[in-house]
């Protein structure tokens, strides 16, 4: 295969992974629908481009950290069905990753969002 092709086929491996953790994982749906509040919003409320970004990146780094504690977790499942500490550990060090960052969205949208709901009552 040319490297083209093989550059082609990665992205979309890529896309795959990130179109099963949708139809596969809860919580992917759970952000997702959030993210998509948070967009409309943001657009209902007209935020300014610096607000627009701090809310993409942090709507992208929860994203992303679940896709990496969905891949954490069936690497482990992949090594053990049965139960081990270390096991229990990765898993929820990677979960823990994912509710940090969703705590700090939350927070963030907190900060843009309070000021432009105060000013429109």
């Amino acid at each position: 295969m040319s490297k083209p092709n093989m550059k082609w086929k990665r992205f979309l491996d890529a896309w795959t992974g990130i179109v099963v953790a949708v139809k596969e994982e809860a919580h992917m749906k759970i952000h997702l629908l959030a993210a998509f509040i948070v967009v409309l919003l943001a657009y209902i409320f007209r935020l300014s481009v610096q607000e627009w970004l701090v809310l993409l990146v942090v709507i992208a780094l929860v994203i992303s950290l679940e896709l990496m504690n969905t891949a954490v977790e069936r690497a482990v499942d992949l090594v053990t069905k049965e139960f081990h500490p270390l096991a229990k550990a990765a898993k929820d060090i990677a979960a823990g990753a994912v509710l940090v960052a969703a705590v700090v969205a939350g927070i963030v949208g907190a900060i843009i969002f309070l000021p432009h709901i105060v000013n429109k009552w």
